[in-house]
């Protein structure tokens, strides 16, 4: 509102202040100093996670890929995994931030990180793999021929925290966005501590931070960060991820396992609809939620019974505002569900998201392929969602 009544304003002329040099500098009566955000971002971990047992893991011969996709996190990868940690050098590939990426697409997932995906599931893979996004914030993990997804990821992060320095004390709760599968929730729960489910949208997460109700946070789009920042960090977690390995002397794959077998899998998937005709993609999701009400209590294809049926709205605890229409939730009896969202509308259409989970208390059928355990609810969403039918589609673009 300030703007509207701007009526004047004055340009200071000076001579640019050099950012190549570290220091201080003035323009007029103002101070300006230039840092070194790789060297004060990497002193920062260095209080949060023990270095010293991590140089001696790599020193034991422990080996790992980093892929900074040609972006942000390259030098601050080199110079904590490689010159802090001991890395060999190659350890971070693709360490130099491009302008173009060096024609990478920057999101570390299966579909884009795929030299990554490949090396790991190689004949000669190293212990674990990770990749990072375009401004860093974002993070894939990957072990040995395993692959770990966003939501287990969030909840091995939360249940092993306390084995870094930084989270010695134990954390205060845990965040996570909607369509974030519940395996977090039952670390909560078994740590006896807060967990809260709020809209996709980090900005959910930064009051509960500020506000100590929370330590650790998530979502399912490759985004984990914790209070040392109101962001998510995509380097912070793939140490967050060394120094549990570096404790437990497991691997990734044998982390997971001993994860599943104490509180059970939640099976989960992402079906991404992309580029779909704006119009048909708000009927699929208005026809839905139209008939949200008289769906409690009706079975369904893949013998599911619907428990549950709404348009989930977030009452943020900390500020008291309310969030409606944040995405249509479909929950069965025994605990699986599928969510359907929109996400990014414009001059390509819209994309829609289809998020399915279906929890499977152990001790069997942990080992499952995921799209195998998740086909009756694959079934069950599209003859109540009607998405391939309705968008003309045989199936989704994208599966993560």
């Amino acid at each position: 509102e300030a703007t509207k009544t701007i009526t004047q304003y004055r340009i200071f002329e000076a001579q640019d202040v050099d950012l190549s040099t570290i220091g201080e500098a003035t323009l007029g009566d103002m101070k300006v100093s230039v840092v070194d955000p790789v060297t004060d971002y990497a002193d920062l971990m260095e209080t949060l996670f023990d270095f010293p047992a991590l140089r001696a893991m790599f020193a034991r011969g422990f080996r790992m890929r980093f892929d900074a996709m040609c972006a942000i996190t390259g030098p601050y990868a080199t110079e904590i995994l490689e010159a802090r940690l001991g890395a060999p050098k190659g350890t971070v590939v693709n360490a130099t931030p491009l302008p173009d990426f060096g024609g990478m697409h920057p999101d570390p997932n299966p579909v884009w990180a795929h030299d990554l995906m490949d090396v790991m599931f190689g004949p000669d893979a190293p212990d674990f793999g990770a990749a990072s996004d375009g401004d860093g914030d974002r993070n894939m993990v990957v072990g040995k021929n395993i692959y770990v997804s966003p939501s287990d990821s969030l909840a091995m992060l939360a249940a092993n925290a306390h084995l870094a320095p930084g989270y010695k004390a134990g954390i205060a709760g845990i965040a996570r966005s909607m369509p974030t599968s519940a395996a977090a929730d039952r670390v909560a729960e078994k740590l006896g501590v807060a967990h809260y489910e709020t809209p996709t949208g980090w900005k959910f997460f930064g009051n509960l931070l500020d506000a100590g109700k929370v330590t650790l946070c998530g979502e399912e789009s490759f985004g984990t960060g914790s209070d040392h920042v109101r962001e998510k960090d995509g380097l912070w977690a793939v140490l967050l991820w060394l120094n549990i390995i570096a404790q437990r002397r497991q691997s990734v794959a044998e982390i997971l396992q001993a994860h599943w077998q104490d509180y059970g899998r939640n099976y989960y998937s992402r079906h991404d609809y992309e580029a779909l005709p704006d119009a048909t993609a708000n009927q699929i999701v208005d026809d839905l939620r139209a008939r949200l009400a008289d769906l409690p209590g009706q079975s369904v294809e893949g013998g599911l019974t619907i428990e549950t049926a709404d348009d989930f709205s977030y009452h943020d605890p900390v500020d008291g505002s309310v969030s409606k229409a944040q995405g249509l939730r479909i929950g069965f009896v025994g605990g699986a569900r599928f969510v359907i969202r929109l996400s990014g509308t414009g001059t390509t259409g819209a994309t829609l998201r289809l998020y399915l989970e279906r929890y499977v208390p152990g001790p069997g059928d942990l080992d499952l392929d995921v799209q195998e355990a998740l086909a009756p609810i694959i079934s069950a969403a599209e003859s109540l969602a009607h998405i391939m039918a309705g968008s003309g589609r045989d199936g989704p673009d994208v599966v993560t």
